[in-house]
């Protein structure tokens, strides 16, 4: 199987990990919501999935590509979030080489206008809250800066776009931690996955939860959230969790409020751990 193939694979299971997670607030398995279904995230992601991964692409060519085949797909925004992410990643992957983070890093800095103005227009075409709504950096005008540099105008309000500028910190530090973490343990998936959702919603108030709620909202779930994962982990058994997170998980969508923000972080972690795996296996060329 060729990389870019790899690539793809990794991300379309990262996806359907991440959706087979007990997410309180969030689309999974055991309770859909938000106007959207299991069904319509397991199908943009196969359908981006190509795109995200396509050799020599650009960055923002590949967040473009991606959102207007999953929009093909299902009709709506279900990951834009989740491209903004997972997009780098990818590109960093291609180079081939074992320490992703150092690949990754080139990548950020390397960032032009051009990457820029697809992805707004990936954002436009997306319509979410966020990086469009900025006085400063409007998505539905021409991008008169790199698209690291429109990240960092936003970063302060969106953990995504905060990702570009601290060359993805919280997915290292904190995501893969918690995985980590969690496999020490002697869990496996979806458990591992549950972990390193709950790890970010219990540390960062969720941006999307902030934009459309506010700060107080948004620190109210993260407060929920810590009290929780504190349960969680104390539990000898993850599975022992299951009636408390899903009562969790009633509360958060009865209010509306969905952490999708972390729900992306935690993707954008399971794939750096697969890329991660893919570059420390030997290769053979072609």
């Amino acid at each position: 199987m060729s990389l870019e193939a790899d690539i793809a694979e990794a991300f379309i299971a990262s996806c359907r990990d991440e959706i087979l997670a007990l997410k309180p607030g969030n689309v999974h398995v055991f309770a859909e919501g938000h106007g959207m279904t299991v069904e319509h995230f397991l199908a943009s992601a196969a359908a981006a999935a190509p795109c995200l991964a396509r050799q020599s692409h650009t960055v923002g060519r590949r967040i473009r590509d991606a959102v207007e085949a999953s929009f093909a797909a299902v009709g709506m925004n279900t990951n834009l979030g989740i491209l903004l992410l997972c997009a780098p990643l990818a590109a960093a992957a291609e180079r081939g080489i074992p320490d992703l983070r150092m690949a990754l890093a080139e990548i950020l800095g390397r960032l032009t206008r051009a990457d820029a103005e697809d992805t707004f227009r990936a954002i436009a075409r997306a319509s979410p809250g966020g990086l469009g709504d900025a006085a400063q950096h409007d998505v539905h005008a021409p991008a008169t800066v790199t698209l690291r540099e429109a990240m960092a105008e936003a970063a302060l309000r969106d953990r995504i776009a905060f990702q570009y500028v601290s060359n993805f910190e919280d997915v290292f530090m904190t995501g893969l931690s918690a995985l980590k973490k969690a496999r020490d343990r002697g869990w496996s998936a979806p458990w591992t996955t549950v972990t390193t959702y709950l790890a970010f919603l219990a540390k960062f108030p969720d941006t999307h939860i902030m934009r459309k709620f506010g700060l107080e909202a948004a620190e109210a779930v993260r407060m929920e959230a810590f009290d929780a994962f504190a349960r969680f982990e104390a539990r000898p058994r993850p599975e022992e969790s299951f009636d408390d997170l899903m009562a969790f998980d009633t509360r958060l969508k009865a209010q509306g409020r969905n952490p999708g923000t972390n729900a992306d972080l935690t993707v954008g972690t399971l794939f750096a751990d697969r890329l991660s795996s893919i570059l420390l296996r030997p290769r053979i060329n072609g």
